[in-house]
């Protein structure tokens, strides 16, 4: 069972998204440096689908996508969920923050709309750096992904 501590409506996680971001706590990666360090403990509410409806309803039309900020504790249930949103809410796009070097073999990438794979490394930066080691990917129409990291840099 995946827990969570919180959600958020957020504007820059995923680019062009107002995102309903799901910070999902028992993070196995513990990232020196990490800025949701509060996320390491597994604690909170247990993140059904029936609260996941819940949460998509309350957060309302202005939302684009929903946003799985964790989950490495447990990605099959994460790919679960993408997949209940995929069928119960179509029109919402779908993103997942990965703090592991590649895509766990139990999440069918197609449920996915936005994958952010990579560590935070504090010599590298996040995805505002342009020496990060981070990776965010978008599913292109034809099923591949897309490398869109540089979106995220100051110009």
């Amino acid at each position: 069972m995946l827990h969570y501590i919180n959600t958020d409506i957020v504007f820059q996680e995923f680019p062009d998204e107002v995102t309903l971001a799901i910070n999902i706590s028992g993070c196995p990666c513990r990232c020196p440096g990490c800025h949701s360090s509060f996320l390491w403990k597994d604690e909170g509410n247990d993140l059904t689908t029936e609260t996941l409806d819940k949460l998509i309803s309350e957060a309302g039309n202005p939302i684009t996508c929903v946003g799985f900020m964790g989950g490495d504790i447990a990605p099959e249930r994460v790919d679960e969920l993408a997949e209940h949103i995929r069928k119960q809410h179509p029109r919402l796009k779908i993103g997942w923050y990965t703090g592991r070097t590649a895509v766990s073999p139990h999440i069918h990438q197609e449920r996915f709309d936005y994958i952010k794979i990579g560590p935070y490394l504090k010599h590298l930066g996040a995805l505002n750096s342009p020496r990060t080691n981070q990776r965010m990917l978008r599913r292109c129409t034809d099923g591949t992904f897309e490398d869109i990291t540089s979106r995220f840099w100051r110009k």
